[in-house]
């Protein structure tokens, strides 16, 4: 057998992009306890099931693994702060953060992407890992975009995109989708286009907010899809994907990406992304696009489904 480098194993493990928990309980004498992890997914659907990993070595080992639930706690960007504290052997991790006790006993916090306070459903020994599988039995969520983690740094694209809000010609369009059909409105000359608009000192989230609400839908904030430079229209764009409930829109009207329709698409960058967006809807896993109006990369999105 080849021998693996540790180190390197852990790098290779790294480039997946994950998002940042932290796993809390209870230990035998009541007191909370917490750690941060990124190795957490869903599993089932029906139980609703979900799973996180733990280290044999841990200090919190033996109080999770005998424990009658634990939370998991799904960080939003602007909480590096905890998941810093929570991976550190500080005193008093739980002094840094809003919390109060779950449903169903676990801590759970304020200010979270969304948290899942679970029963144990089973412990699973796994290598120098244990994994804890948890039934859900209470949980809550928010349009508050999450905490990403990869290559050893965190990753806050809603942050990044609120940055250059500030020091950047930016215009934000809306990719509303319901189903297999995006929201398209008439671009004024003739052709289709998604819903845009300029973003002022209020900065990319407060116009993407603006976007949704004049579209008389209801819809959840969702993540960047693409981030260009225009160089022919003079701007920088970030298109934000979003999913809409049922509803008639207020402006244009949901259209199936048709090879017809995408003809319709006056603006040649949004057409190209448009065709994206087509491709990968259809087997359902999305990237992030970075470039220009003509050239740039796709990284894919990673699911914990």
């Amino acid at each position: 057998m080849t021998t693996i480098d540790p180190r390197a194993l852990r790098n290779a493990f790294g480039t997946f992009m994950t998002g940042v928990t932290v796993v809390t309980a209870h230990d035998a004498d009541g007191n909370p306890l917490g750690f941060t992890a990124n190795s957490f997914t869903s599993v089932s659907m029906d139980p609703p099931l979900v799973l996180v990993c733990l280290a044999n070595s841990s200090q919190n080992y033996d109080a999770l693994t005998q424990a009658d639930g634990f939370a998991i706690n799904i960080l939003s960007e602007h909480q590096k702060d905890v998941s810093n504290t929570f991976a550190r052997p500080v005193d008093d991790r739980f002094a840094c953060v809003d919390w109060r006790t779950g449903p169903h006993g676990s801590p759970v916090f304020d200010g979270v992407s969304a948290w899942f306070d679970c029963s144990m459903h089973k412990t699973v020994e796994a290598g120098d890992h244990v994994i804890l599988i948890g039934q859900v039995q209470a949980y809550d969520t928010s349009p508050t975009p999450g905490l990403g983690y990869a290559r050893g740094a965190y990753v806050t694209p809603m942050a990044e995109a609120e940055a250059l809000s500030q020091n950047a010609n930016l215009i934000v369009s809306a990719l509303i989708a319901r189903g297999n059909e995006v929201l398209l409105v008439d671009d004024g000359n003739g052709g289709l286009a998604l819903p845009e608009i300029r973003v002022g000192k209020d900065g990319a989230s407060a116009a993407l907010t603006k976007l949704i609400e004049a579209s008389g839908l209801s819809a959840e904030p969702g993540f960047i899809y693409s981030v260009f430079e225009d160089g022919a229209r003079e701007h920088q764009h970030i298109s934000f994907l979003c999913q809409a409930a049922d509803g008639i829109p207020a402006k244009g009207c949901f259209t199936e990406l048709s090879a017809s329709t995408l003809m319709d698409i006056a603006d040649p960058a949004v057409r190209i992304m448009l065709e994206r967006f087509a491709s990968e809807s259809r087997m359902g896993n999305y990237g992030v696009y970075y470039g220009n109006q003509t050239s740039g990369k796709v990284r894919p999105i990673v699911s914990g489904s």
